[in-house]
């Protein structure tokens, strides 16, 4: 079984005056959900169980979906409360079998090779693999840098950060021990309290990648994404 967790829980509020009736992930691209479009993609990689993470709106994710979507399984992970970033994948990570998952924010699409992050994953023995695209302008994400065997050494944070340079795709390869000292429950950061403070102590690795990326968090990229996406 491969399984995948989809982070679909987000507010969205920087979209929310362009689309206020559904989650950020369930906006429409033509006259299909955003999340139906990656969840496509994700099955072209043979994925066959995928665990939404979700809290605001929920029900209209559950209403769409159900329990299986063209012979994907789908289960929920529901936050009756906002448990962070982390807290919401170890949340979801309660629903997964296997002890080595991948993650992804449902409001994002990398067009990656989702095998080969499974492969890089194994293949340096870490908890923790991502996924890095390049981008004009990082300080609308912050910036990660690593050295040259792919292990990550800095996060930047946005207010840090300017320029071009490599930013967390939002796609992740991570074995739940990672999670050990959390519990279920719990509310904090993935990128504060999991990457960042454990990337000097742990052999933390990241994949760049040029493949295509968008995120339609925004209103100018969901527009475009209307473009490019259909």
């Amino acid at each position: 079984m491969k399984e995948a967790v989809i982070l679909a829980g987000g507010f969205g509020t920087r979209l929310r005056h362009v689309v206020s009736d559904v989650p950020k992930p369930m906006a429409p691209i033509g006259e299909r959900p955003f999340l139906e479009i990656l969840i496509d993609y994700l099955a072209t990689f043979g994925y066959d169980h995928i665990v939404l993470s979700t809290g605001y709106l929920h029900e209209k994710i559950e209403q769409h979906f159900g329990c299986e979507y063209k012979g994907i399984r789908i289960s929920y992970a529901q936050e009756t409360t906002p448990l962070g970033t982390g807290g919401g994948i170890l949340n979801a990570l309660q629903h997964c079998q296997n002890e080595t998952v991948t993650v992804l924010n449902g409001d994002t699409m990398f067009k990656v090779d989702y095998s080969a992050l499974e492969q890089f994953h194994q293949q340096n023995g870490t908890m923790l693999s991502i996924f890095l695209r390049q981008v004009d302008d990082t300080s609308r994400y912050g910036s990660v840098e690593i050295d040259n065997s792919h292990r990550i050494i800095r996060f930047a944070e946005k207010s840090e950060s300017q320029g071009q340079g490599w930013i967390n795709g939002g796609i992740y390869r991570m074995d739940k021990a990672l999670f050990d000292g959390y519990q279920v429950g719990d509310t904090f950061s993935f990128e504060k309290d999991i990457m960042q403070a454990n990337y000097q102590s742990k052999s933390l690795f990241a994949l760049p990648s040029s493949s295509y990326f968008i995120d339609i968090g925004v209103p100018d990229d969901y527009f475009r994404a209307q473009k490019e996406l259909i």
